[in-house]
């Protein structure tokens, strides 16, 4: 079986599309949604699911960043594979069928992701980071894991406030896991409304990839600064890069008293006041 695992803040607008569209997906399947002490009234939509389809749909509220939400998913679930998707994303119908597939012979499988909304947003180059031949930078929005590599990697490392799915994915490959690409497990997924959020993003973005920086500084050896330069084509290709570098920045100046360290990650902790 297959456990679906989201964290969601303030996603209500997007929620009833994300849960339509799991629910018609190729069985086993289980889903299990963590929201982190939205403001919105994404919990009791999600609240409403579980009531509808009781053993299919698990709801709990756990307040961390997404690797915790998404850490405590999975400690409540019951598959072999763990797959995750976001809030503010639509399934193709055929993405569970075309993820189990691929986990038949693969530890880790990444899906493809469409954007959907303001395409403007959606059509910048995604930068690619390689470990081992495999692409680790595959966002967590479309990602599946095997339970057992899941667990014994820890899984996902709460300390980051964004790219604990690269962490993750390089401590998978690390650890000798290849990581499958599935053209056919699509998801759509919905683009940022504004500049400003869109901006809010890339800020965020680059204050992970410090976070990676400090954590895994053997990663970007290999990367060359004047290759990102070149890829950088056209006016919000420009502001989301100096984004990203003002939020690299504030990591380097507000963060330094949290400096992460390549140590193991915190053990995956189920909530304590929830039993399945």
């Amino acid at each position: 079986m297959i456990s679906v695992v989201i964290t969601v803040r303030n996603e209500a607008p997007n929620l009833r599309r994300l849960f339509e569209g799991l629910l018609v997906q190729e069985q086993p399947f289980e889903i299990v949604f963590v929201d982190a002490l939205s403001g919105d009234r994404s919990f009791e939509i999600a609240e409403e699911y579980a009531r509808r389809h009781p053993g299919t749909i698990l709801a709990f509220q756990r307040y961390g960043s997404r690797g915790v939400g998404r850490n405590a998913g999975v400690a409540l679930a019951r598959g072999e594979f763990v797959a995750f998707i976001d809030g503010d994303c639509v399934p193709d119908p055929g993405w569970l069928s075309a993820l189990r597939q691929e986990l038949r012979h693969a530890e880790v499988v990444a899906g493809r992701t469409e954007p959907i909304g303001r395409v403007r947003y959606g059509t910048l180059e995604r930068i690619e980071l390689y470990q081992k031949g495999s692409d680790v930078t595959y966002p967590s929005c479309n990602l599946a894991y095997r339970r057992a590599l899941f667990d014994q990697l820890g899984g996902f490392d709460p300390r980051f406030i964004t790219a604990e799915d690269i962490d993750l994915n390089l401590r998978a490959v690390r650890r000798g896991a290849t990581i499958q690409y599935a053209p056919d497990a699509v998801v759509y997924h919905q683009m940022r409304t504004t500049t400003l959020r869109f901006l809010y993003q890339a800020f965020w973005n680059g204050y992970g990839r410090k976070q990676l920086t400090e954590k895994h500084g053997s990663l970007w050896s290999d990367y060359r600064p004047r290759r990102l330069l070149q890829r950088q084509r056209g006016a919000m290709a420009w502001l989301r890069l100096c984004a990203a570098a003002f939020g690299y920045s504030a990591r380097i100046v507000g963060g330094w008293g949290s400096r992460l360290t390549p140590a193991a990650s915190s053990p995956i902790v189920a909530n304590p006041d929830k039993e399945r």
